[in-house]
């Protein structure tokens, strides 16, 4: 067994104002099946009792350590924990959360069993129950599907692909990306989009290991920074950045919301004049949209898109907000054989 001072992971907790739920998250962690732990916990500004909570817990249990901070946001109390943590492996927790007792011991299993691996999560129930047909209960569905790391580069820019109170990622890897950064949007997917792009593995634990706590106290509930619009943002940034080839047209595979929306982003990106590639078309089911003229591109049939591409094959952002319409539309594509990421991406 490794010696205390050898954990096998450090958990990384930041806290504020979490005095209402904090007890369900410490007996969480107390209950792990993996015991050779550290918790790295940050009081971070709370007017509660988060921080009497803590201290109680740092008192009995060695494995917990405290952390000061001052107030100065989620970031910051990311960068400080992740400073002072001692094992090769980081893991996140939310304090409002309850990670189930087989959550530490089944990542340690999938990154010890797969080296190319840098980074995983768990799936997630969310609880209270949220209403049937919400944004919550499809990200929820969509989220635990991805079980191997090739859906999950299949998804990267579709929604973040690893819930951030699940991940564990190798620390090497993590530093050598920046670790957490302050960004214009949503801290955990900025990290999860720059691990991917220098090329390391993710992927998810085919388990629903972690409870995630729905409410209005969620940071992501009160911050535009976890809005759809900064979402949107990060991950144009990203695509620009050297996911998408240059040299081939662009098309835009959704002409409804989802797709006028990506696309508005797309060509509003800050960049250098002339560097951004324009949206050759769109393409659309409706047939009321054909011939439409969307941000100076045309709305084609699906069954035009061969004839439209000739001689140049263009590359398609599939950009839809219906899984099942991902489905039929990805289904469409490999027919006309496109290959996903190298002809072809889902977006949202």
């Amino acid at each position: 067994m490794r010696d205390a001072a050898e954990p096998s992971v450090s958990v990384l907790l930041p806290c504020r104002d979490a005095g209402q739920f904090l007890g369900d998250c410490i007996e969480s962690l107390r209950a792990q099946s993996e015991s050779r732990f550290e918790v790295l916990a940050l009081d971070d500004g709370s007017r509660d009792h988060t921080g009497a909570l803590l201290q109680a817990w740092a008192e009995r249990d060695s494995r917990v350590r405290l952390v000061d901070r001052d107030g100065s946001g989620i970031v910051a109390a990311l960068r400080r924990l992740a400073r002072e943590a001692r094992s090769p492996l980081i893991a996140r927790m939310d304090a409002d959360d309850i990670a189930r007792p087989g959550r530490l011991a089944a990542q340690l299993r999938l990154l010890a069993r797969r080296p190319g691996i840098a980074a995983c999560g768990t799936g997630v129930r969310y609880f209270p129950c949220p209403p049937a047909g919400s944004g919550y209960r499809r990200y929820e569905a969509w989220l635990n599907g991805l079980t191997d790391a090739v859906t999950v580069e299949r998804n990267l820019f579709v929604e973040c692909p690893i819930a951030h109170p699940t991940l564990m990622v190798r620390r090497d890897a993590f530093e050598a990306v920046g670790g957490y950064r302050e960004t214009y949007g949503p801290e955990d997917y900025d990290l999860i989009l720059r691990l991917a792009a220098e090329g390391h593995g993710l992927t998810n634990v085919p388990a629903t290991l972690h409870e995630w706590r729905l409410g209005a106290h969620r940071l992501s509930e009160r911050s535009a920074r976890y809005g759809a619009a900064a979402f949107r943002s990060l991950k144009v940034s990203f695509l620009a950045a050297g996911r998408l080839p240059r040299d081939r047209p662009l098309v835009m595979w959704g002409a409804g919301k989802v797709g006028k929306a990506f696309a508005r982003a797309w060509l509003e990106q800050p960049a250098p004049s002339g560097s951004v590639v324009p949206i050759a078309a769109f393409v659309d089911l409706d047939p009321r949209k054909i011939g439409q003229n969307i941000h100076g591109a045309v709305v084609i049939r699906p069954e035009a898109l061969p004839e439209f591409a000739a001689p140049v094959r263009p590359y398609v952002l599939l950009a839809v907000g219906s899984p099942g319409a991902r489905r039929e539309i990805r289904e469409a594509l490999d027919a006309m054989d496109y290959r996903e990421i190298e002809d072809y991406r889902a977006v949202a």
